[in-house]
């Protein structure tokens, strides 16, 4: 994990100012041959929403640095050599690179200097050339921040959050993420935002979480962005509730690409929450998100286009993106690619598959996909018929409040179908049907009492009448004798 996250921040060891203007300036300096720009602007390249083309251009001029003898580019050119960023894999060549960066890394480090402790850190982290050692690692790293390297504490932070290298603690992350954030590291803010949201290292604390997320967001960090949308959208951190504004800050981050926030820009505009409803927009924020592998996003997707909504209807490309989500664990899409097959919808009708697909949703509680199995299990469909197991499932989807699942329930304690008959609870669970106004718990509840006491006001009736004509009889013999006498 270690590796993984001096990996993460390679980027960001000189702490450069990545701004749309710098990025400009990097690359203008660094095409006129600055060996230091032209390491900056390979930086600026390789950040989390990198394609491959970023890679390879960024292994260009990290490149044209190091063949002019710029000491930190050795080590990013040896890297690309090693793991094939943007170049082919070349182990002799990433050994040669390494080899010429780390006497320099280790003398720069030795004089004080942080960017090469940092430098050092990842070294040690990933195996770049030496044996991986994370004690090593987190000495150097621990040195660089301690000088006041701001990337080199945001890193020691999340090493400390995760556990990593050292004992874990959120108290000592929070630290050492306030140390960075108070630099203006807009990484370092947004997660001591998330810490006070949350309450990890420190007090939960969702005003200064807003506080720490604002100045992240208008540094133009789009997790930060999208945080603050959300803190918006619930009125929460002494924010009052306000839709609009959630939808502003969302934006801000959907274009820069956060899933997250297109995720939630689709849903406001399916709804028309902070602006005009347009299911044409919803869509095609869904796409955005549902392509960079968000499964809420590609379940939405799917039923936008099962429905035909903002899209033309095509039940064949919404199963398609029930199906990504579903492998994605997403359990409404599990439940929705169930259903296509339970009944054929953008997919040749497969009962054992709708069974198996509605097993993982209902385990993971999804009271439609439970109320479904009781229905498979009670008639046999894609499983051997169990009554006890549709019983089973229907109490579970029963107990969620889902009234399809009680009125089902109900008929079988009525009949006694998979549990022991039981007439009481039978009207239990007819009438918390009937709560949610259930038409078909409605007409049970109402035959089943009325058969049930229609039986015992015939039998009371029978006895009655049966007591008046022996009275009547006895009457009549009694004033007969009388007449006789």
């Amino acid at each position: 994990m270690v590796g993984l996250l001096a990996f993460a921040v390679a980027s960001f060891q000189l702490n450069p100012s990545f701004t749309s203007e710098a990025v400009r300036d990097y690359k203008t300096r660094a095409d006129a041959g600055d060996a230091e720009a032209q390491y900056l602007y390979s930086c600026a390249l390789v950040t989390r929403k990198a394609t491959s083309k970023d890679f390879s251009q960024a292994f260009v001029y990290a490149k044209k640095a190091a063949d002019q003898g710029y000491e930190r580019a050795f080590l990013r050119v040896g890297r690309g050599y090693e793991q094939g960023w943007g170049v082919e894999s070349n182990a002799v060549k990433a050994t040669a690179y390494y080899s010429r960066f780390l006497p320099w890394a280790i003398k720069a480090a030795e004089q004080g200097d942080a960017n090469a402790q940092l430098d050092l850190w990842g070294v040690y982290s990933n195996g770049d050339g030496v044996t991986r050692d994370e004690a090593e690692a987190i000495k150097w790293l621990r040195k660089a921040a301690e000088r006041g390297h701001a990337g080199a504490q945001l890193c020691l932070g999340f090493s400390y959050a995760l556990g990593d290298g050292v004992e874990q603690s959120y108290k000592e992350a929070a630290k050492w993420f306030r140390k960075a954030a108070a630099q203006g590291d807009a990484w370092a803010q947004c997660r001591l935002g998330e810490m006070h949201k949350d309450g990890n290292g420190d007090k939960k604390d969702e005003i200064e979480a807003v506080k720490w997320f604002r100045k992240a967001a208008e540094q133009g960090m789009e997790l930060a962005q999208c945080n603050l949308g959300t803190m918006y959208y619930y009125g929460v951190g002494g924010l009052r509730k306000d839709e609009t504004e959630a939808v502003k800050w969302w934006q801000k981050a959907a274009k820069q690409k956060n899933m997250l926030a297109q995720y939630a820009l689709g849903v406001m505009y399916a709804n028309g929450k902070g602006v005009g409803k347009n299911e044409v927009e919803a869509a095609n924020w869904y796409r955005k998100a549902a392509e960079q592998g968000c499964a809420l996003a590609q379940n939405n997707l799917g039923v936008m286009y099962q429905f035909g909504k903002g899209v033309e209807k095509d039940e064949t490309e919404a199963v398609k993106w029930f199906r990504k989500a579903a492998e994605r664990d997403c359990v409404p899409a599990q439940y929705n690619l169930g259903l296509g097959y339970a009944n054929g919808i953008g997919i040749e009708q497969n009962e054992i598959e709708a069974v198996k697909w509605w097993q993982k949703a209902a385990k993971q509680k999804n009271m439609l996909a439970q109320y479904a199995l009781g229905v498979m299990y009670a008639n046999g469909k894609g499983v051997g018929k169990n009554e006890v197991e549709a019983a089973n499932w229907y109490r579970k989807a029963a107990e969620q409040g889902y009234a399809l699942a009680q009125n089902n329930l109900g008929l079988m304690y009525q009949f006694g179908k998979g549990v022991e008959k039981d007439e009481i609870k039978a009207i239990q669970w007819f009438k918390k049907a009937v709560e949610q106004w259930d038409l078909k718990a409605c007409m049970n509840l109402f035959w089943f009492t009325l058969i049930r006491y229609w039986i015992v006001s015939v039998i009371f009736l029978v006895l009655v009448c049966g007591g008046l004509f022996t009275l009547l009889i006895k009457w009549t013999r009694k004033r007969k004798m009388c007449e006789a006498g």
